[in-house]
């Protein structure tokens, strides 16, 4: 009565099987694409973005390490 071949049998539990795996993997592939993405987000956010030179000129004058005609001499410089 329970162990006949009524389409519950081994048929069922070879598909269930096939289920798993197919489940497991994907599982397991989508951890890995997951795992990648947040370790490429994590390296970029740790290096700031590099200064300009003109911002760096910006802070020297702010500083008074130069004068207005000196920041405005380099900054022409470094326009053109």
């Amino acid at each position: 009565m329970w162990g006949g071949m009524d389409g519950w049998g081994w048929g069922w539990s070879w598909g269930m099987g096939i289920l798993h795996g197919v489940l497991w993997w994907s599982i397991l592939i989508l951890g890995i694409i997951v795992l990648v993405r947040l370790l490429k987000r994590d390296s970029s956010r740790s290096a700031p973005p590099a200064e300009t030179a003109v911002e760096i000129l910006k802070k020297r004058y702010a500083r008074g390490e130069i004068g207005r005609e000196e920041f405005e001499e380099k900054k022409r410089d470094l326009a053109s």
